[in-house]
């Protein structure tokens, strides 16, 4: 009797190469030197796959940061995000990817990328990454 089984995938899984930070567009913070402002965007429905097993990844993305002179366009923000739909990841790996990727297109004053994965096996897992600008 067998009990694992190898299952043929209906679909490939990307490498994170997939994913492209050119897609993140930019917008001028008006404000810079008259006000500090703390933003705070959450993608609920971020999903990737499991690189090891093809299994989806659902959690919750959340992006808190303190601009310099940009703040990131929301729809390029979404367009970026699924990008990862497909894509064979691990949970610490995404938020770090995030969060280098935002850094690099916005130079904020600060950035925290957090998932929040749902269960899966029965364990869920949380995944925070920060940066401060020097």
């Amino acid at each position: 009797m067998t009990i694992n089984k190898t299952y043929a995938l209906p679909y490939v899984i990307e490498p994170p190469e997939k994913v492209k930070a050119t897609i993140l567009e930019t917008i001028e913070y008006q404000y810079k030197g008259k006000r500090s402002i703390d933003i705070t965007i959450e993608q609920p429905e971020y999903t990737s796959v499991c690189p090891m097993t093809g299994l989806p990844d659902v959690g919750t993305i959340i992006i808190a940061y303190r601009p310099g002179n940009k703040i990131v366009e929301l729809k390029s923000l979404k367009y970026y995000l699924l990008q990862f739909r497909n894509v064979g990841i691990f949970y610490e790996h995404v938020v770090n990817r995030i969060l280098d990727d935002l850094v690099g297109v916005l130079d904020p004053e600060n950035m925290t990328v957090t998932g929040d994965f749902r269960a899966r096996g029965g364990i869920t897992s949380v995944v925070k990454a920060s940066y401060e600008k020097k």
